[in-house]
């Protein structure tokens, strides 16, 4: 990404960033009993809050990490919390606008609006750190699906069990602890090959890389290999060193190329399509990276964001898996990446190909989860 749109994009991000907090900060100190001390320590409280993301990112650049890492979990949180409280305090405010014009509002909510406005903004903070803590609990507690697919293609093997998890993330928020159990959960299910398509690390390699919190991946075991693909966040981090560094972990990056597995099987890892963006090189076209593919063998690829699911049907791919969504991770915003994606999430047969999108098996941002649930997929494909 070019300097100047990088410029413009963070000058963007940082004006809604601070529209959005100084809406709830001035909501919330209206809401509050005139004492000086209370307001005094609120003011402190939500400026604390408010760089906390800001300030981490800026404190990693000086290799400060553990205080990086902590004020990161503060702001990541804080992120999630930021959404519920607007809209919380929008639905009031809408409420307010609707009561003005029909009245509708009974006399206890209208007969000291100081007192009502209080109560609320308990409520509203009560209800979102119950939303926020449930939706940690939700993100640290990823579930083991499983999904029976038929390709009917002739191949020497009769069944593969493929391992697939996505967009993992691992950064300042997804550390050791959740890789190793990771690691111990696919190796636990003894799958024939291990697929992760994209992001298995969220930004900077080098915090990665001192914390060591990618080591327990050169654990897993499987047969066939472990394979993955670039997603968005590889190249957001600086691909060169976020691939020589998965490489290092003994899981082969295939980046536009195709690999014939045990003369059964062709698996085709697709480079991310947001290459373009990061480096100015476009990605290869799917018709010409799969040139000299013998088709009457099953053919799976990997492609990290799902766009244009028409391109790997006529392409002739018998299954395509692919993340990047989360499917939302938040609610509402499943709303958003539904009208997006045309499958947002889970399992699609378009033509005569299938598509598998995952929700992913970690968190970007937020280590919340709410509306759906952080995954590791088993995918027992039978052949003919």
């Amino acid at each position: 990404m070019k300097s100047y749109q990088l410029a413009t994009f963070l000058t963007i991000v940082l004006t809604i960033y601070s529209a959005v907090n100084y809406y709830i900060f001035i909501r919330g100190w209206q809401a509050l009993p005139g004492n000086t001390l209370i307001k005094s320590i609120y003011t402190i409280a939500f400026v604390c809050l408010f760089l906390s993301y800001i300030l981490s990112r800026v404190i990693e650049r000086f290799g400060l990490t553990e205080l990086s890492v902590t004020l990161n979990w503060v702001g990541s949180f804080w992120l999630a919390a930021m959404l519920y409280f607007v809209l919380f305090l929008v639905f009031a405010d809408l409420m307010r606008i609707f009561n003005h014009f029909f009245h509708f509002f009974p006399t206890f909510i209208t007969s000291d609006w100081e007192k009502t406005k209080l109560v609320y903004l308990c409520v509203t903070f009560v209800l979102t750190l119950i939303i926020i803590t449930g939706g940690f609990i939700n993100d640290m507690n990823p579930r083991l699906k499983t999904l029976d697919i038929t390709i009917d293609k002739t191949s020497k093997i009769k069944n593969l069990k493929i391992l697939m998890a996505s967009d993992i993330h691992i950064g300042a928020i997804i550390g050791y602890a959740k890789v190793e159990k990771l690691v111990e959960s696919i190796n636990a299910q003894k799958p024939d090959i291990v697929l992760f398509p994209g992001d298995i690390l969220d930004e900077d390699v080098s915090l990665v890389r001192k914390r060591i919190s990618g080591e327990p991946m050169k654990k897993l075991v499987s047969p066939l290999g472990v394979y993955a693909i670039p997603g968005n966040h590889e190249y957001i981090g600086g691909y060169d060193s976020a691939s020589d560094y998965i490489e290092s972990l003994g899981i082969k990056i295939l980046r536009d190329k195709y690999i014939l597995i045990g003369e059964s099987f062709y698996l085709v890892g697709r480079d991310d399509r947001s290459r373009n963006q990061f480096s100015g090189q476009k990605r290869s076209s799917l018709e010409a990276l799969i040139t000299g593919i013998d088709k009457t063998l099953p053919v799976i690829m990997m492609d990290h964001q799902p766009f244009g699911l028409e391109e790997a049907v006529k392409a002739g791919v018998d299954l395509q898996l692919s993340g990047h969504t989360h499917h939302g991770q938040m609610w509402p915003f499943n709303y958003i990446t539904q009208k997006i994606y045309e499958v947002s999430w889970g399992y699609l047969k378009k033509g005569n190909t299938q598509f598998y999108v995952s929700s992913g098996y970690g968190s970007w941002g937020p280590p919340v989860r709410t509306g759906n649930h952080p995954e590791l997929m088993v995918l027992n494909i039978h052949f003919r």
